[in-house]
């Protein structure tokens, strides 16, 4: 944890996350740091001629200090080797939407490709073809106090 001051009082702000997934199991873990993640449609890029999927997204701080207020901060996310995107409930022309990511699954393919799923609330996903898992997750920047997010409803989401 670093110390930063700000106005006089000593606040706690958690060094700044790096991830990278490879398998199943990676994803999982930045599932969780992603979980309840704010964006919006525009916020969302598929790069079919570089096989890239990206995204910034205001993340929930899972990793705070229970000390500290509630906090999002500004994160990149990033899928290599995507060889197709699919949306469902989500109109790509209405760019200022607003997406709460849930969770991010993987469905295997023929080893090692699959489907890359990201589960937002409201019954919306995306769907990446995907050659392999290789996805990279970096906080870029802006902290922000933020209200605890809302309890999952389970039943919403499957």
């Amino acid at each position: 944890m670093n110390d930063r001051r700000q106005d006089g009082n000593e606040e706690m702000v958690s060094d700044p996350l790096k991830l990278r997934a490879l398998d199943s199991d990676d994803l999982a873990v930045m599932s969780a740091h992603l979980q309840h993640a704010q964006l919006r449609v525009s916020d969302l890029a598929y790069l079919p001629h570089e096989q890239r999927f990206v995204f910034c997204a205001g993340r929930y701080e899972w990793e705070h200090d229970p000390r500290t207020p509630r906090r999002r901060r500004l994160t990149g996310f990033h899928f290599e080797r995507v060889q197709g995107a699919q949306m469902r409930n989500i109109d790509p022309r209405i760019s200022e939407t607003e997406l709460e990511l849930i969770a991010i699954g993987f469905e295997p393919g023929d080893a090692p490709s699959g489907s890359v799923i990201l589960f937002f609330a409201d019954d919306r996903t995306l769907r990446l073809e995907v050659e392999c898992i290789e996805a990279q997750m970096r906080d870029m920047g802006p902290v922000w106090q933020a209200d605890p997010p809302p309890p999952i409803d389970e039943e919403d989401n499957q």
